[in-house]
């Protein structure tokens, strides 16, 4: 009898061994799949990703008491089912410091692991190349250690924090042209440039001189307002425009000048990380009444001009091209011979020298096709066929042509915008484009007007007038959230849909800046560049897309500056969805309202106001102390 018991508590022992082992094993399943959405994402990101996660540590800025990694399963539907249980995601991992600066779309590492054919003279290796799901990093971005909130705009113009972008190599590289200085616990930027040692707003002040503008202001009575900076290095020359009341996208890659934009935006300045390749960039036709290039070195000539005629793109009729590189003046025999070359190319285009100084040459674009029609037969370049979208975008590759103007634009001889600050309200030309009528734009923007005055009633219990800088609009339609904003001291992205009507040149026509995006894919901007985000029925849209919610989350995440603010106007089970994410984020509900405070149509949307908390891992902290 004695024996037999043994025998079965031996059992009972190994069948209880056996059930703990399929309970552990069951819970790494549920543990791996609430991080990635499924088991197969979960199981490809750990390919990617799993040598760059690591558990919050147990010291942390600002976060939740409980750091416990177990997490339960969540699901990624908005919607939830009869019986489903409502569960919260505990946390999710936290990447390691070596990826605070990382930007998924651009990251080299990805490239060299997928073994890209990428073609290096061409740029390639700086355009985007986005990980599949299966690839993505997903876990929380860390910031760098000792960082500290960004100081605040105006005094950002021209100062930041060392530890929130400890790279001084440009300060070291430049020290000759004044980009940037370090001085103790700041990197300061005394507004100098390649060209411009001695300040871009003398430079400014100069182009407008060459052009005869009144008061030697580069905005032209208001005439003059978006401006493309290309090559824009630390994007002094946009600092130093926003006085005149002009808006420069400045645009630079993420090359050997590295961080260049992440200090652009840190400064409080607007900046989109990109650069001229073989694709189009994210902005419609027409955009920009000027182009600038200060010693930008871009080879203009390659492959017959297209990167010059990317440029002829995005400019507006009557559109000026400021060029300041060696070309334009030195008298050696290779300068020269570029700069024979590039005259008879922009000749070709119908360009014309509209002044030339010293350094700096500056082209006009015609206002009318006159010049185009009148071409002889088979001159280079050839205009673009006539089924050619200029406004389309995302992920299309640039043509070596010129885009014609549209029959309004050639009868009125230019764009027929009003000048700065009325075409902010005034109905832009390109309306009819979209069928819409200028009763529709008018209700559009009052209807955005009462909205945002309702999230700044909101808000105002947490911020001041100095909180917020860099905003962003995740889905902009006409831009009218931005034009409600124009009495802050804030600049906005405006983001347009890839899928949708590209409104986006509504909104440059209204004098606001703006890139064509897919919220499937991250965005093209540094980690923690963003005070702002609005994203109105942005989730909405990526489930019909079926697309991750999660990702979007962690992306959102990732743009967003510590202490920074999300505005989420969607649908009731969108919030309850984002709800169950706050803690593993480290977010916090700052206020949730229904849209009858709007008294507006979309009757059914709930407002929801998140803020992101400010943290370091317990790595960070030590070692910055």
């Amino acid at each position: 009898m004695t024996r037999g018991r043994s025998d079965l508590s031996q059992k009972k022992r190994i069948i209880t061994s056996l059930c703990v082992l399929g309970i552990f094993l069951g819970f790494l399943y549920v543990y791996h799949g609430s991080i990635f959405g499924s088991q197969s994402h979960g199981a490809s990101a750990l390919e990617y990703g799993s040598r760059s996660w690591r558990k919050l540590g147990s010291s942390y800025l600002g976060g939740d008491e409980d750091n416990d990694s177990k997490q339960d399963e969540s699901s990624t539907k908005y919607g939830q089912e009869d019986g489903e249980e409502d569960v919260i995601l505990k946390s999710f991992p936290v990447c390691d410091d070596r990826h605070s600066e990382l930007i998924p779309c651009l990251d080299r590492n990805l490239i060299y692991q997928m073994r890209l054919k990428l073609d290096l003279s061409l740029m390639e290796h700086y355009e985007r190349h986005c990980p599949a799901p299966e690839r993505r990093y997903n876990c929380l971005i860390p910031p760098p250690p000792g960082y500290k909130v960004p100081i605040k705009w105006p005094q950002s113009r021209d100062e930041v924090w060392k530890v929130n972008i400890p790279h001084t190599h440009l300060a070291q590289e430049k020290s000759d042209q004044n980009w940037m200085i370090v001085k103790g616990e700041k990197i300061v930027f005394p507004g100098g440039g390649t060209h411009f040692h001695y300040g871009a707003d003398k430079y400014i002040a100069s182009i407008a001189n060459m052009l005869n503008f009144s008061k030697n202001n580069l905005n032209n009575e208001g005439r003059l307002r978006t401006v493309f900076d290309v090559g824009c290095g630390v994007a002094s020359f946009g600092a130093y425009l926003l006085s005149s009341d002009i808006m420069a996208m400045s645009l630079a890659p993420n090359d050997v000048h590295q961080n260049q934009i992440q200090f652009a935006l840190e400064r409080g300045i607007p900046a989109y990380l990109g650069v001229l390749g073989t694709k189009r960039l994210p902005y419609p036709s027409r955009s920009f009444e000027l182009a600038h290039c200060s010693r930008c070195r871009i080879d203009w000539l390659q492959r017959d001009g297209i990167l010059l005629l990317e440029l002829d793109r995005l400019l507006r009729p009557g559109g000026y091209f400021a060029y300041s590189s060696p070309e334009a003046y030195a008298q050696d025999e290779e300068d020269l011979k570029i700069w024979r070359e590039m005259s008879a190319l922009v000749e070709r285009m119908c360009w014309r020298i509209a002044a030339k100084k010293n350094q700096t040459v500056i082209w006009q674009k015609p206002l009318t096709n006159d010049c185009y029609m009148e071409r002889e037969p088979g001159t280079q370049p050839p205009l673009c066929r006539s089924d050619d979208d200029p406004d389309a975008v995302w992920g299309v590759p640039m043509e070596a042509c010129i885009s014609t103007y549209s029959d309004h634009d050639h009868r009125e001889k230019g764009s027929g915008l009003a000048p700065w600050p009325a075409r902010l309200t005034a109905p832009p030309p390109r309306l009819a484009d979209f069928g819409y009528s200028n009763e529709m734009f008018e209700k559009d923007t009052e209807l955005w007007r009462h909205r945002v005055e309702n999230y700044w009633n909101l808000l105002s219990p947490k911020i001041e007038s100095n909180t917020l800088r860099n905003v962003m609009d995740m889905k902009s339609n006409m831009g009218s959230f931005a034009a409600a904003l124009k009495d802050k001291d804030v600049w906005v992205m405006n983001v347009v849909p890839e899928d949708g009507p590209n409104t986006l040149k509504l909104i440059y026509d209204r004098g606001l800046i703006g890139s064509v995006h897919s919220w499937c894919e991250a965005y093209s901007t540094y980690p923690r560049t963003y005070d702002l985000l609005h994203a109105w029925t942005v989730f909405s849209d990526i489930e019909k897309k079926e697309c991750s919610a999660e990702d979007l989350l962690l992306e959102m995440d990732r743009i967003l500056r510590p202490t920074g603010f999300i505005i989420i106007r969607d649908k009731q089970s969108v919030v309850d969805f984002v709800k169950k994410y706050l803690t593993a984020l480290h977010w916090e509900a700052v206020a949730v309202a229904d849209s009858s405070i709007d008294s507006d149509q979309d009757g059914d949307d709930v407002v929801f106001i998140i803020q992101k908390k400010i943290w370091l891992t317990s790595e960070s902290l030590r070692d910055s102390e």
